[in-house]
């Protein structure tokens, strides 16, 4: 089975991150595209060299040729579009977060489960070698994972940034979820479930300190695990100085990394420090999208389930609650 791919919703993140990646892995081709935006659809396309290009998005959903959908909206429409996919018999790459709440989360589990249909959550760091690295040190060079602490800072918005289509719709929690917490801590938490399994009980705290915009910019949250290591995680988009640092403390070393900013991984243990580094990728969803390719063809199992997307959700949703 060739897998043929139809993006539904082709704005910055398919331009680099993924949108090229759909090219370069066997068996897979991008063969239709669809914004809204009729020109920019159209402009998309004929700068990607994709043959096809839509501003319906059902009717590249029941285009006969597409047999595999991308969407890669604003996640208020991601429970609309999964669902026409699944009930039109389509497999689903579902961009992240993958809905505006666990509530929705849980009901795309509930139509993934009636049409029996695949689905995989585009929480593509847990494929990327750095991450798999990072999972594999903490498995084997550090003892019994204990503790881990997440810090994730970042400086205020300029207001030529608050004023940016690109960004108004992240920090408009009718069509994102929240805000910037929603845009980054996807990514961090799933990493969290992927190295540690499951989480028995999140609880936290959400405020808008700086009053920039309507969504929270402070979050804290708390995370038991069943196997009993403890998270603190906060999230800070209102201070002087950025930081992106996250660290595993565990019984006989302790290991830290940056989830974005590619830092050379550090291991501290009996044998004394080490830094690992890695080679930024060009495509950084390409082995996901490798993957879930795999997985859409029968030669491989799903990267990341619509159930593991969803307690990605409920996680977030007990962190900000106290808004």
């Amino acid at each position: 089975m060739e897998i043929k791919w139809g993006i539904i919703g082709v704005g910055d993140v398919t331009e680099v991150k993924s949108g090229p990646a759909f090219r370069k892995i066997e068996h897979s081709d991008l063969v239709a595209v669809m914004r809204r935006d009729a020109a920019k659809a159209r402009d998309y396309a004929e700068r990607h060299g994709v043959p096809k290009w839509y501003s319906d998005p059902h009717e590249l959903i029941n285009d006969p040729e597409v047999n595999a959908i991308y969407i890669a909206t604003p996640p208020d429409s991601h429970l609309r579009y999964a669902s026409a996919a699944l009930q039109a018999g389509k497999p689903v790459y579902l961009e992240k977060p993958m809905t505006l709440n666990g509530t929705e989360a849980t009901e795309l589990v509930r139509l993934q489960q009636a049409h029996q249909g695949k689905l995989t959550v585009a929480h593509y760091r847990r494929q990327q070698p750095y991450f798999k690295k990072v999972k594999e040190l903490i498995d084997f060079q550090i003892g019994i994972p204990r503790v881990v602490n997440l810090r994730y800072h970042q400086q205020p918005l300029s207001a030529e940034t608050l004023r940016s289509p690109r960004m108004q719709w992240r920090l408009n929690p009718t069509q994102s979820g929240g805000g910037l917490f929603h845009d980054v801590a996807p990514h961090q938490l799933d990493l969290m479930c992927y190295f540690f399994g499951k989480a028995v009980f999140s609880s936290g705290f959400a405020c808008n300190q700086a009053g920039l915009y309507e969504a929270a910019d402070a979050v804290s949250g708390q995370i038991l695990f069943q196997n009993h290591i403890l998270f603190n995680g906060q999230w800070a988009f209102n201070v002087a100085e950025d930081l992106d640092i996250c660290e595993v403390v565990g019984s006989e070393g302790r290991l830290s990394f940056s989830v974005f900013s590619n830092r050379p991984i550090e291991l501290v243990c009996k044998d004394g420090i080490r830094h690992v580094p890695f080679e930024a990728l060009a495509h950084v969803q390409q082995p996901m999208i490798a993957a879930t390719v795999a997985y859409f063809r029968g030669e491989g199992s799903n990267p990341c389930s619509v159930q593991e997307g969803c307690e990605v959700m409920k996680i977030m949703d007990g962190f900000v609650r106290g808004i």
